[in-house]
């Protein structure tokens, strides 16, 4: 039998491998903008991201464990799934039109969505809803350095 955590994981899986699909041209263009002097963690990102979904893929497994199956519990799963999305295209979409103020309303989009979430999950699971808090808490970071590189980038907004 399939178990909850390898179907979670493994859409969570899919999603993040879908999006990272970017030309080396759109990679160049993010990667010659100017960024902040206090951005020194730039490299650990990737590392800050990927706890970041491990901790809501278990907080989306802990949610299906509590009341599988319910409509309330597919919706949730549903928020959980667009989460990543709109999480997994800030970098695609942003590159591909070549706009920090697209990535930043992508970010805060990211971060309202994943506020809703918590709130909802927190009805079901109190642990559930703590996994979610390294999202709530990096997401503002992330989009407000986006923000801040806007006003670095003035001819790539």
């Amino acid at each position: 039998m399939i178990k909850s955590w390898m179907v979670i994981g493994g859409v969570a899986l899919i999603v993040a491998l879908a999006a990272n699909l970017i030309p080396p041209s759109d990679i160049q263009w993010f990667n010659r903008l100017q960024r902040p002097r206090w951005l020194v963690f730039e490299r650990a990102i990737p590392l800050i991201w990927t706890v970041i979904f491990i901790c809501a893929a278990w907080s989306a497994v802990i949610v299906w464990e509590k009341e599988p199956g319910t409509q309330e519990t597919w919706l949730r799963m549903g928020l959980y799934l667009l989460l990543e999305i709109v999480t997994m295209s800030y970098t695609s979409v942003m590159c591909k039109v070549r706009s920090l103020k697209v990535g930043t309303i992508i970010g805060g989009t990211g971060a309202i969505l994943s506020v809703i979430l918590a709130l909802s999950v927190l009805q079901v699971s109190e642990p559930a809803t703590l996994l979610l808090l390294p999202y709530i808490l990096w997401s503002p970071i992330g989009t407000y350095t986006t923000w801040v590189m806007m006003h670095l980038n003035p001819a790539d907004v």
